[in-house]
């Protein structure tokens, strides 16, 4: 039976199965009876999404999906972006589900690799963020939605406070075709501060037992930042932000990125920057970034998501900020990535290992990370038509006549806090793909669609490169003390510096003494709460013992 026929004839079944079910009442069922509800509605062979992004899970479901059992519900193909708990892989282990397409696996990357080397889980792709809910809407449909928001009423409308993130993409993509919705919410209210998910996209409400787990993955504490990564900050901005004026970004999440961030007020301050550089994000609200929002550097910021304990920080800076009439964030994962795609004209992030053609990918010996949004943020879009000064100058330095470049640029030190090389000849990706039977090994970013890489050594400038032998030397140029670097003659570097290829700290005027930790505005997170007049609230994990903890309610 095809796909559209199932979803024409089953979903009245599914759902009169669940309503058979004693102690439903309406669209609200018990915590106690989630995985009865769930053996109810999920049949064999069904594709099923759990919502489960880079922050917040639907937990609770995800454990009462792998507690079904495995001889009433078996063979499903899990569709969802991020595998972050270990309830995620439980269902491979059970014999719940078999096939998976997914996007990030984080935490579980090594798990995940165990249990695809014993067949226990057949990956369809890696896919990105933007790939993967397309094919949500096209060929890989869920028949079944676990999604999560922070509040319902008993009609079924949803309101997801700050971290709206991919629950109406999901929930679209499902509800509009057939399928069966089912949220976890952390409570079931009379009136909803506003509507984010209308009651009519979804089925069922579950109260889950605690609130939904969210990780403050955002969050870098300034007093980890060392100088190097304060040197390569001095770099990027010196290099690239500065020259190609760089207005519209997004930044990853790394000590380099957040270094960044920390210097626009002070760096990037002194060198006359502030209001041509770095004035709109696509990002999600980073406490780095709150001293440049104060000091008046950024002029707004569209959001992934939200990030924990920036509450009331962002509700307290609705210039910056998307924020609604109630006071809170509204983000979106897909339109935001969408936004970093096409409104963006630089993309800074790191990765594990880049290949002499420049290639990079964090899929390496025993892990299947993913790539979650990465290839989408750090490529060229050819569909871009409008044009910006960064974006004219990055064409015209490619030799392009016809269209502008986006900045892509890799941020990378020449070793991993592990102290493996970031270079390497070969992508670890390549016998992975063997491995696992991949048609292609899983490359991250390609190397044709980086612009620079940079390193505590210097900056590679690949725009400038006409050959693949002159990438592959600019990139061994700024490889430093690797078996990768050291396979080239300083001749031929110095070749490259002439040239501006290549820069050294001193080719652009900065001396590698003076980067230290003191440039930065905000040295440790008792600052970032200071910078912002006590409206940051740092995670637990993250608060200083002269920082009280606070409550923070929707």
């Amino acid at each position: 039976m095809s796909d559209s026929v199932r979803r024409g004839t089953d979903r009245a079944s599914r759902l009169a199965r669940a309503a058979a079910l004693s102690g439903i009442s309406g669209k609200v069922c018990p915590a106690d009876l989630a995985t009865r509800l769930l053996e109810a509605i999920i049949e064999s062979g069904d594709r099923v999404t759990i919502e489960g992004d880079n922050q917040k899970q639907a937990d609770f479901l995800a454990s009462a999906l792998a507690k079904v059992d495995p001889a009433r519900v078996h063979d499903l193909h899990m569709v969802q972006s991020v595998l972050a708990l270990p309830d995620h892989l439980a269902v491979f282990e059970r014999g719940i589900a078999n096939r998976l397409d997914f996007s990030f696996a984080g935490p579980q990357s090594r798990k995940l690799a165990e249990l695809v080397a014993t067949n226990a889980v057949r990956i369809g792709a890696i896919h990105t963020y933007l790939e993967l809910y397309a094919r949500m809407l096209v060929d890989l449909t869920p028949q079944v939605a676990l999604v999560v928001a922070d509040k319902a009423d008993r009609e079924g409308n949803l309101y997801t406070g700050p971290n709206t993130e991919d629950t109406p993409t999901i929930t679209e993509a499902t509800a509009f075709r057939g399928g069966v919705v089912v949220a976890q919410v952390n409570e079931v209210v009379d009136r909803l501060p506003r509507v984010d998910i209308p009651g009519d996209w979804v089925d069922v409400v579950v109260p889950s037992p605690k609130p939904y787990l969210i990780d403050p993955l955002f969050t870098r504490d300034p007093a980890k930042i060392r100088n190097e990564n304060v040197l390569m900050a001095m770099m990027a901005i010196t290099a690239v932000y500065e020259p190609y004026q760089v207005q519209r970004l997004n930044h990853g999440i790394g000590y380099a990125t957040a270094a960044i961030e920390l210097m626009l007020p002070t760096f990037a301050a002194q060198r006359g920057l502030k209001g041509k550089i770095a004035r709109h994000f696509v990002l999600n609200p980073h406490p780095t970034l709150i001293p440049a929002i104060e000091a008046g550097f950024v002029d707004s910021v569209y959001c992934f998501g939200s990030e924990l304990g920036m509450e009331r920080y962002v509700s307290n800076r609705a210039d910056i900020f998307p924020v609604g009439a109630d006071g809170n964030l509204r983000s979106n994962r897909a339109l935001a990535q969408v936004a970093g795609q096409y409104a963006c004209d630089l993309f800074v992030g790191a990765t594990l290992q880049i290949d002499a053609q420049g290639n990079s990918s964090t899929a390496t010996k025993g892990r299947i990370t993913g790539f979650g949004g990465a290839p989408n943020m750090g490529a060229d879009p050819r569909g871009r038509r409008h044009d910006s000064p960064a974006w004219l100058r990055a064409g015209q330095e490619a030799g392009e006549s016809l269209r502008g470049r986006k900045l892509v640029v890799q941020m990378v030190q020449t070793h991993q806090p592990n102290g493996a090389p970031s270079f390497v000849e070969r992508l670890d990706a390549f016998d992975l793909a063997a491995s696992a039977g991949f048609a292609l090994p899983p490359v991250m970013i390609h190397g044709d669609d980086v612009t620079h890489v940079v390193t505590e050594r210097g900056v590679a400038n690949l725009l400038r490169c006409r050959s693949m032998q002159e990438r592959e030397a600019a990139l061994r140029a700024v490889a430093g003390d690797t078996e990768f670097g050291r396979r080239q003659s300083p001749e031929t570097s110095d070749a490259l510096r002439r040239r501006g290829i290549v820069m050294f700290p001193s080719d652009l005027g900065i001396d590698v003494s003076s980067a230290t930790r003191d440039r930065l505005a905000a040295q440790t997170i008792d600052d970032l709460v200071t910078a912002s007049g006590g409206l940051y609230v740092p995670p637990a994990k993250f608060r200083p013992a002269t920082v009280p903890a606070v409550e923070i309610r929707s």
